[in-house]
């Protein structure tokens, strides 16, 4: 049997560097911000994951799709990133849950792939360089035409990402209706159900499945809300408490969400993860910023302040809060990374309302902070509720 013909592919930067190496998945042109994630397994995970909107994700770990892909580890039904960076394609997986090889997934969702480049030298210079603009092709073989690609497209700064990955309508969470039924019924088991569920609304900015999954696990019965819901549509729902979801782009650009989450402060307990966490910092008046190259794996310690614990946990953000804007007389700092001293979490000192930056269902990850962070948003509920009866 004749042996196929691989199909060269280039990943240009918009600072004029390029990498040339082989296309895999579909064979489509992509734009979007090259960034790096140090995870060593997760990949359909973070394919998956819509925070991943706009962007070109390269994998530092060298061998990737030696497990294959299967329909239970989706973050969402479909993938969000631009397209995927890899050193080395494992075309053959071994696994007993693998359904299809990566390449065949990927070209299955139309996601384009590159392999056989340097990834560290790549990772490298965006750690030097920073984050930036950058195109893939195995259509167009002029590598300056490339980089022009590049420099078209506008970045993330200033763009909203949320009107791409939010839900069209509000809609009951029934977990038995989407992939991960039985690991969500598992968990459920696990924790335990009170007697009388908590109603939550969770904003869907581009929310995780897992993050879902917790939060049913963790007794809340669960209504999912386009990003753009006023907080007269939410607070007719009368939640006993109210989620803001991880998702893709620039914060500040999300204006109608901050103005929603602004008028739900002090109405009803607040929980935020990634970027609910800097929504909910900016409608406290603070400022975010991006960040030179941002924290994207699965091993970033950050230091609880009220025990000094350090607890490892997943990340994937390229914007933060400025931790000197926040009014220190109404928010105390209750997290921060340890490896740059950025701020991880916090919470008010009046109202029930925290929000962490890291993602504590961290699936795959770490569990360290997974159990402390969803139970303190069930006690806030319970104590909101006790103090209304």
């Amino acid at each position: 049997m004749a042996k196929k013909k691989r199909r060269k592919a280039m990943l240009a930067l918009e600072d004029g560097r390029v990498f040339h190496g082989w296309a895999f998945g579909s064979h489509r042109d992509a734009v979007g911000e090259v960034v790096f994630n140090t995870s060593m397994t997760g990949y359909q995970e973070i394919l998956t994951d819509p925070s991943y909107k706009g962007q070109i994700v390269t994998m530092t770990y060298p061998l990737i799709g030696n497990y294959g892909v299967n329909e239970a580890d989706v973050e969402s039904r479909t993938p969000h990133a631009e397209a995927f960076v890899v050193h080395e394609l494992c075309k053959h997986p071994s696994n007993w849950r693998s359904q299809m090889p990566l390449a065949d997934y990927m070209k299955k969702h139309r996601l384009p792939g590159i392999e056989g480049i340097d990834t560290r030298a790549l990772t490298k210079h965006i750690r030097t360089a920073g984050a930036m603009r950058s195109a893939l092709s195995s259509t167009i073989e002029n590598p300056d035409d490339l980089v022009d690609k590049a420099r078209q497209w506008p970045g993330l700064v200033g763009q909203d990402m949320v009107r791409w990955v939010t839900c069209k309508e509000p809609f009951p969470w029934l977990p038995e209706e989407v992939p991960g039924a039985s690991w969500s019924r598992r968990m459920s088991t696990e924790h335990g159900r009170p007697k009388k569920p908590y109603r939550v609304v969770a904003v869907d900015f581009g929310i995780k499945f897992n993050i879902l999954r917790l939060l049913q696990a963790h007794g809340c019965s669960l209504t999912v809300v386009p990003a753009t819901a006023s907080p007269q549509e939410i607070l007719g729902m009368e939640p006993d408490g109210v989620f803001l979801s991880n998702g893709p782009g620039d914060p500040a650009a999300v204006t109608y969400g901050i103005e929603t989450v602004r008028d739900l402060i002090g109405k009803v307990p607040i929980f935020g993860i990634c970027l609910g966490h800097q929504i909910l910092g900016l409608a406290l008046g603070a400022e975010t910023f991006k960040m030179k190259f941002g924290h994207r794996g699965a091993n970033h310690p950050v230091k609880e302040m009220a025990s000094g614990s350090v607890q490892i946990t997943s990340q994937n953000h390229g914007f933060c809060v400025e931790p000197s804007t926040l009014d220190t007389k109404d928010v105390k700092v209750t997290h921060v990374n340890l490896n740059d001293g950025t701020l991880e979490g916090f919470e008010l000192l009046e109202v029930p309302a925290f929000s962490v930056q890291h993602h504590p269902e961290a699936s795959p990850g770490p569990h360290d902070s997974m159990k402390s962070l969803f139970e303190r948003f069930s006690v806030s509920m319970d104590k909101a509720k006790g103090s209304g009866e």
